[in-house]
């Protein structure tokens, strides 16, 4: 299992972007969270199989018919089995 966190900035927030990221990481069978950054950044932090974490980079890369994604950083690590299910998280 491996782990991804995905930091996304743009035009991000307040246009369905973590109820998007949330029915595609439901859909890849992802463990996780997505939340609003206070400084307008939305991140996701995702479980699972590799090839599920690409797919979901892609669509956060995306993002919905409404956002605007100037730049997605990554970062990869093997997954520690944190997360019971994949859920929108408190803003931090």
């Amino acid at each position: 299992m491996d782990r991804a966190v995905f930091v996304i900035t743009g035009c991000v927030q307040g246009v369905g972007f973590r109820w998007y990221v949330l029915q595609a990481a439901k859909a890849l069978g992802l463990t996780g969270e997505v939340r609003n950054r206070t400084d307008g950044a939305v991140v996701v932090e995702a479980e699972g199989a590799h090839e599920a974490l690409e797919r979901l980079l892609e669509t956060a890369r995306e993002g919905p018919v409404m956002a605007t994604v100037r730049q997605v950083d990554v970062s990869w690590s093997e997954g520690a089995g944190q997360f019971p299910d994949f859920r929108i998280g408190r803003t931090s």
